[in-house]
């Protein structure tokens, strides 16, 4: 298996997963704050579209059903 059937591998299985769930959120520690002396962690909040989803596979089946010409 060549690396771009790898690719296309990941990029539909992440595509396949995003739309199932209509998309992921996750979240990522932030910039901790010093106010007053104290100190407050903060999280930062992402969000993946299915329209993301719906790129990626659309990319993978692209990506597996072209063959480059060879000359």
């Amino acid at each position: 298996m060549n690396t771009k059937n790898i690719v296309a591998v990941i990029l539909l299985t992440l595509g396949i997963v995003v739309l199932a769930y209509s998309g992921i959120s996750f979240t990522t520690p932030g910039k901790p704050v010093e106010f007053l002396g104290m100190h407050f962690q903060t999280t930062d909040n992402h969000f993946i579209p299915p329209v993301a989803g719906a790129f990626a596979l659309v990319g993978g089946l692209v990506l597996l059903l072209v063959n480059p010409k060879r000359a």
